[in-house]
C-alpha cells in the first residue's frame, strides 16, 4: 500500500496548480489578516488618544487610517475568497479529469478486484475532500507563520517584551491545539473513508439487486445493513465534530491568553515610561486579530489527515501497472483483413490457472464465424483479446501479421469492435448513445445503422424518434430493443471486423433468430466482418466456421454440419438442446 505522504505529494502534482495561483491565495490571506490586524490596532490607538482630548487634527491620520483599512480589508477579504476557491476548484478539477485519465487504462484487465460501487465512493467523495487540500489543508499554516513573524515584528518595534512573548504565545497555540485537535479525532479521520465506501457499496447493492431482494424475502436485512453503515459513518463524523467543538474552544482561549499576556508584559512598561499608553490598546486589540489565522489551524490538521487518507485510497486503486500500453513508435497497421492468434495463454494471476491456453485461430474479414462453449471456457476473456482490451502471457495475436503490441491501440480498434455482453447503454437519448461509438456520426449516419439493426421502424414509431430518451442502463427498453441498439452501436464505430459477445444472452427464442440474422446481414455486408461469441447454438448454420472452446483450449472447428457428422461436444450439445 503507498504511503500517505506519498500519495499526497503525488495529488499535489496532479493538481496542477503552477506557482502564481497558491502565492497569490497565500498573499492575499496574509494581506487580509495583516490589514485587520492594523485596523484594531489603529481603532485601538484612536480610542486611547481620544480619550487624552487633544485637537481633532491631532486624531487626522489616525482616523484617515481607520477607514483606509476598512475598506482595504474587505476588498482583499474578497479578493482572498476569489484566489482561494479558484484554487481550489481548479485544483478539483484538474484532481478528477486526472484520476479518471488514469483509471480508464486499467479497464478491465487492471482492476480485477475492485467493487464498482467502491470506485465510485473513491471518484466522488475521495476526490471532493482533496478540494480541501489547498484551501483549508496547506494555505493555513503557511500563511500561520507568515502573520506569526509580521505581528511577532510590529509588536517588537512598540516593545521587544511584547513582541517575544506575543509570538511564544502564538507558536505554541499554532502547535499544540492542532496536535490536540488531530489526536481526539485521528482515529475517526483514519477510518471515515472507509466507512464510506462501505456505506456507499451497500447502497448499490441495494438499488441494483432491489427486485431479487424483494423476490427473496431479505429487504430487513439489507437495510439492517445499510443503517449499520450509516450508524458507523455517524458515529466517526461526530468524533469529528467534537474534535472540531475542542478546536473551536481552545482557539477562543489562546485569544484571550494572548492579550492577558501582552498585558502582563506591556503594562509595566507603560508604568516604567518604556511604552506610551495609547499604545496599549493597539498592542492588545492586535493580539487579538491575529489570532484569526490560528483558527483554522485545527480544521486544517482535520482536512490534511482526511486528504491523506483520500488521496491514498485513490492512489492504491490508480497506482497499478497499466496492463495495455502503446508502443513508444508504433507500426503502420495493415488494411485490416485478417486476425490471428498463435498459442494464446491468458492467466488472471501469476500463480493461477490459465483460462486461456494455446488458443490458435483465424477470423478473416468477409466471413461469419461463431466461437462457442460452455459458460466459464474463456470466451469473454478470448473476446477482450481480440480487441486487446487484454494482452496476453505468452503467444501473438496478429493483425495483418503485424503484433497487436506494436500496433497503437486506436488502430486495433479501428479494425476490431468489441460490443460486450452487458455493453452500458447511458441514460440519456438513442441518438446519444449512438454516438459514442462515433460522435460526429451524422442522422442519416444513425438511421443507416438502426436499419441494419433491424431498429428503424420501432424507432420511427416513437413520438421523439432518436430523442428518445432510454433509461439508467437501457431500463425503458425491452431486452432485444436494448441488444439491437448496443448492435447498431456497434455497426456506427469504424472497426472492420464486429465482435458479439453473447448478444443473445437476454432474447427468446424467436428473437434471437430475428436478431442474428440482422447481425448476420449487417457484420458481414456492412462491416466485412463477424464474430460471435456465445453458450447458444440455435442459429449456428448461419456461420461459415464454428470454433468450439472449452476450458481455455480450442477442442473442435467446422461448419454446422462438420461438427454435427464428427459426432464431439458441439454434436452432443445441439442434441442436448433439441431435446
Amino acid at each position: 500500500m503507498i504511503s500517505t505522504r506519498r500519495a499526497l505529494v503525488a495529488a499535489v502534482r496532479q493538481a496542477q496548480v503552477g506557482v502564481w495561483l497558491p502565492v497569490a491565495a497565500l498573499a492575499t490571506t496574509v494581506a487580509t489578516v495583516v490589514v485587520g490586524a492594523a485596523l484594531l490596532g489603529t481603532s485601538g490607538y484612536l480610542i486611547s488618544r481620544a480619550a487624552e482630548r487633544p485637537p481633532i487634527m491631532a486624531l487626522g491620520i489616525a482616523m484617515v487610517l481607520v477607514r483606509a483599512f476598512s475598506v482595504a480589508r474587505a476588498i482583499l477579504r474578497y479578493l482572498e475568497r476569489l484566489t482561494s476557491h479558484e484554487l481550489a476548484l481548479g485544483a478539483l478539477a484538474r484532481l478528477r479529469a486526472g484520476f479518471v485519465a488514469r483509471l480508464i487504462p486499467l479497464v478491465p484487465a487492471g482492476l480485477p478486484r475492485v467493487r464498482a460501487a467502491d470506485l465510485m465512493s473513491r471518484f466522488t467523495a475521495d476526490v471532493d475532500q482533496l478540494q480541501e487540500l489547498f484551501l483549508r489543508g496547506l494555505l493555513p499554516p503557511v500563511a500561520a507563520v507568515v502573520v506569526i513573524g509580521l505581528a511577532g515584528s510590529a509588536a517588537a518595534i512598540m516593545l521587544p517584551a511584547a513582541g517575544a512573548a506575543l509570538v511564544i504565545v502564538l507558536v505554541a497555540f499554532a502547535m499544540l491545539v492542532p496536535l490536540t485537535t488531530w489526536a481526539v479525532a485521528r482515529s475517526a479521520g483514519q477510518h471515515q473513508a472507509h466507512a464510506r465506501a462501505v456505506l456507499s457499496m451497500r447502497i448499490v447493492d441495494v438499488l441494483e439487486g432491489a427486485p431479487d431482494i424483494v423476490a427473496w424475502g431479505t429487504r430487513q436485512a439489507h437495510i439492517a445493513a445499510v443503517a449499520d453503515a450509516d450508524a458507523t459513518l455517524v458515529r466517526l463524523g461526530r468524533r469529528d465534530a467534537y474534535a472540531g467543538g475542542l478546536a473551536a474552544g481552545l482557539g477562543g482561549l489562546g485569544a484571550q491568553l494572548a492579550a492577558l499576556v501582552v498585558l502582563i508584559v506591556a503594562v509595566p512598561a507603560v508604568r516604567a515610561g518604556r511604552l506610551d499608553g495609547v499604545l496599549l490598546a493597539a498592542l492588545v486589540l492586535m493580539a487579538l486579530a491575529v489570532f484569526e489565522t490560528l483558527t483554522p489551524l485545527p480544521v486544517a490538521a482535520q482536512n490534511l489527515s482526511a486528504c491523506g487518507q483520500a488521496a491514498q485510497r485513490l492512489e492504491d486503486c490508480v497506482d497499478r501497472p497499466i496492463p495495455i500500453v502503446d508502443p513508444f513508435v508504433p507500426t503502420t497497421p495493415g488494411p485490416g483483413r485478417t486476425l490471428t492468434l498463435r498459442g494464446a495463454r491468458v492467466s488472471f494471476a501469476p500463480d493461477a490457472p490459465p483460462v486461456l491456453d494455446g488458443i490458435d485461430l483465424e477470423l478473416r474479414w468477409g466471413r461469419a464465424v461463431a466461437i462457442v462453449g460452455p459458460s466459464g471456457s474463456g470466451k469473454t476473456t478470448l473476446c477482450e483479446v481480440l480487441a486487446r482490451l487484454r494482452d496476453v502471457d505468452a503467444g501473438e495475436v496478429l493483425l495483418d501479421g503485424i503484433p497487436l503490441a506494436r500496433l497503437c491501440q486506436s488502430d486495433v480498434r479501428r479494425a476490431v469492435t468489441l460490443v460486450p455482453q452487458d455493453a452500458y447503454l447511458f441514460p440519456t437519448t438513442i441518438a446519444a448513445n449512438l454516438r459514442i461509438a462515433r460522435p460526429d456520426a451524422t442522422e442519416r449516419e444513425l438511421c443507416e445503422a438502426l436499419e441494419r439493426a433491424g431498429l428503424a421502424e420501432w424507432v420511427g414509431s416513437l413520438a421523439d424518434g432518436l430523442e428518445t430518451q432510454v433509461g439508467q442502463d437501457g431500463a425503458l427498453l425491452s431486452g432485444g430493443e436494448r441488444q439491437r441498439l448496443t448492435l447498431a452501436r456497434g455497426l456506427l464505430a469504424p472497426g472492420g471486423l464486429l465482435v458479439l459477445d453473447e448478444p443473445t444472452s437476454h432474447l427468446d427464442a424467436e428473437s434471437e433468430a430475428a436478431f442474428l440474422d440482422d447481425a448476420h446481414r449487417a457484420g458481414v455486408s456492412a462491416r466485412t466482418g463477424l464474430c460471435v461469441v456465445t453458450h447458444r447454438l440455435a442459429g449456428m448454420d448461419r456461420f461459415d466456421e464454428i470454433i468450439v472452446v472449452d476450458a481455455g483450449h480450442v477442442r473442435e472447428r467446422g461448419t454446422h454440419a462438420e461438427l454435427l457428422e464428427a459426432g464431439g461436444w458441439y454434436a452432443s450439445m445441439v442434441s442436448a438442446t433439441a431435446v
